[in-house]
């Protein structure tokens, strides 16, 4: 065969392999077939359960099918910090949770925890998707993690099965679970309360079996793991918001090349707005579902929950204290360039 026919005939492969590699982003040569799993504390049909299902499929499209994530729901790999940990050995190749979960490994992730530091959400998403956010991520891969981005769960309020909390001292006495993060309960106990931390997954049989008195959590939490069967007041503290960390497996992420990477990180990225969009849609139907499902719904007072925020102070100051003063110094420059936001 000449070296001319030879070209034209191979010719058009070369343009369908092209076309082929451009419509799947460019990636095609460097994906691999490639199973992975993803893990979640809350129901499937929470806004984390969006976000994560939305990410999976993102990736699978992008990967032409290649790379498939199976999202697993309702703690069924483990609470948090026991999926954290299994993600440092690579068991677990990616997941979702409250950076709080992970403050005992990177104590910087402890700011984002500070009661009342985002008057609303337009404020966290400006702090956490700027460069602030790259900061607390930079800290991830020495542990064993690698970021991938901020999703949300949303502002973080008291239920209970005793009475509506109206004011500071109704707080007072009552048994309240949180997570097993030390500011959490030394939160809640600053405010009168008893601190009683445990995994979420055995959340649910704790206030049925009255174990605990409530618990803090958003709206959306409390409606899709029904807790209104076993709780009947809802007080709208909102006194600290939760972002939800999307990261991976350092071992699972350097085992991927480079195409595969930014697929990942693309995926991330592409879902990061809807899934807001349905969480803050979806906080304002839960409120309802938790009314109509028989729960006391109320707000508290502005002088309130400014006696709240004075309360807990010392609780800020203390675990400021612990950390690099430039860090502080950085992150409340930021909240200062975000607070006209509304």
């Amino acid at each position: 065969m000449k070296m001319n026919q030879a070209k034209r005939l191979f010719a058009p492969v070369v343009i369908l392999s092209a076309m082929l590699c451009a419509a799947q982003g460019g990636y095609a040569a460097e994906i691999k077939e490639r199973n992975f799993r993803m893990a979640m504390v809350n129901p499937i049909d929470h806004p984390q359960g969006f976000g994560c299902l939305r990410f999976a499929e993102n990736v699978e499209k992008k990967s032409g099918g290649k790379i498939k994530i199976k999202v697993f729901a309702s703690g069924s790999l483990g609470g948090d910090q026991q999926v954290a940990a299994a993600m440092q050995g690579g068991i677990v190749d990616f997941a979702s949770m409250a950076p709080a979960q992970i403050v005992g490994t990177i104590k910087e992730f402890v700011v984002l925890d500070f009661p009342f530091v985002f008057a609303n959400e337009a404020q966290a998403d400006a702090v956490l998707d700027g460069p602030f956010g790259k900061k607390l991520m930079s800290y991830l891969p020495a542990k064993g993690w690698v970021g991938l981005g901020f999703q949300e769960q949303g502002f973080r309020s008291i239920t209970n099965s005793k009475r509506p909390i109206a004011r500071i001292e109704d707080i007072k006495g009552l048994k309240i679970r949180t997570i097993l993060n030390p500011l959490y309960i030394d939160m809640i106990n600053a405010l009168g309360a008893n601190a009683v931390p445990m995994p979420f997954p055995e959340l649910y049989s704790a206030l049925e079996t009255k174990t605990i008195d409530g618990q803090e959590n958003p709206e959306t939490t409390a409606d899709s793991s029904k807790l209104y069967e076993v709780q009947k007041y809802f007080s709208a503290t909102r006194h600290i918001y939760n972002p939800q960390l999307m990261f991976a497996s350092k071992k699972t992420w350097d085992s991927l090349s480079a195409d595969e990477q930014k697929i990942i990180q693309e995926a991330m990225d592409e879902a990061r707005a809807p899934q807001r969009k349905f969480g803050r849609e979806m906080t304002a139907k839960s409120r309802k579902v938790l009314i109509d499902h028989g729960m006391a719904y109320n707000e508290l007072p502005p002088q309130e929950i400014e006696r709240i925020r004075e309360k807990v102070k010392p609780v800020i100051d203390k675990y400021a204290a612990q950390l690099d003063p430039q860090l502080i110094q950085e992150f409340q420059a930021e909240l200062d360039r975000v607070k006209h936001l509304k």
